[in-house]
């Protein structure tokens, strides 16, 4: 039966990535600007730019370059950077580590930060631990990538000279970043742990335990949390791939050599073959999260499996 409810899943995200390329082929081909012009410059001669566009494909009918692009990906050509020349795939797996490796730290420090600030701000309810939880998280949500990683570098960087301005080749390149890119998410989760730990908590199971006896820290840490869990995880598996887009502006802001960085750099060179692998692997990631928090949703939750 899972294993089912697991193929069904998995069949449901093919349609999603299909219409995610096809959206991004054609925003792009109406975004104003002329790759031509970003390879050659506004003053190229005639003929030099019509060679250049028979050479990359660009002088084809908009349907048939969109169906030589589906065919490519079938097939797993992803096509080539028309800067470089370069398999756009290949181009995309050197810049994954480097991302990989953010988010994944990103999102370690923000499991360190929202799991005991959710169970603080729970377990003192209406208090005023609670009220200064949550008004840390309230900060977190609102302040944006784009503002807290210059005020971060200003401070840390340029001021204190603590740590790297950017790249990644320096120790402690990472810490900046990272807490860039986790501070929001760690307000978002920590927000959803305290209203899940206390909904867990209101739940008959808990009650039925209390009354046999079971002491109140194994209520919390045990009963309750894994039925605060399912919508904690299935939070943080959305959050996965926000963390993704989100590193599209912290990669730029600290010069990280990622996925996000890259992506920025094709979208200014009219690089339409690397902007639509870049965007692909993000919103697959995005999918994957999505199908993670489910399955994983069922996995906590049984009752789930019967809707």
């Amino acid at each position: 039966m899972f294993g089912q409810i697991v193929f069904t899943r998995t069949l449901q995200a093919i349609p999603t990535l299909l219409g995610v390329a096809t959206l991004v082929f054609f925003l792009l081909h109406l975004v104003p600007g002329d790759p031509v012009d970003a390879l050659l410059g506004e003053t190229a001669m005639p003929a030099d730019r019509e060679a250049l566009r028979i050479a990359l494909h660009l002088d084809q009918p908009i349907l048939m370059q969109y169906g030589n692009y589906l065919s490519g990906l079938i097939s797993g050509d992803w096509g080539t950077s028309l800067v470089d020349h370069r398999p756009v795939l290949e181009r995309i797996l050197e810049r994954v580590p480097a991302t990989t490796q953010l988010a994944l730290v990103s999102l370690l420090l923000a499991i360190v930060l929202a799991l005991p600030l959710g169970y603080w701000a729970a377990k003192h309810a209406g208090k005023s631990q609670d009220v200064m939880a949550m008004g840390f998280s309230l900060v977190g949500v609102s302040i944006p990538n784009f503002w807290l990683g210059p005020m971060l570098m200003l401070l840390f960087s340029v001021g204190l000279g603590w740590l790297p301005v950017s790249g990644m080749d320096q120790p402690g390149s990472m810490i900046l970043p990272a807490v860039t890119l986790g501070t929001a998410l760690a307000a978002i989760l920590s927000r959803m742990a305290r209203s899940s730990w206390l909904e867990a908590m209101s739940m008959d199971a808990t009650r039925t335990a209390r009354a046999f006896g079971v002491s109140e820290q194994r209520i919390w840490w045990r009963h309750a949390a894994r039925l605060a869990a399912v919508p904690v995880v299935t939070m943080f598996a959305l959050q996965l791939g926000a963390v993704l887009g989100g590193a599209v502006i912290t990669e730029t802001v600290f010069d990280w050599p990622g996925l996000g960085l890259l992506t920025i750099e094709a979208i200014q060179r009219r690089d339409y073959p690397l902007v639509q692998g870049c965007v692909l692997i993000i919103a697959s990631f995005y999918v994957l999260a999505n199908l993670a928090a489910d399955l994983l949703g069922l996995w906590l939750d049984p009752r789930q499996r019967n809707v």
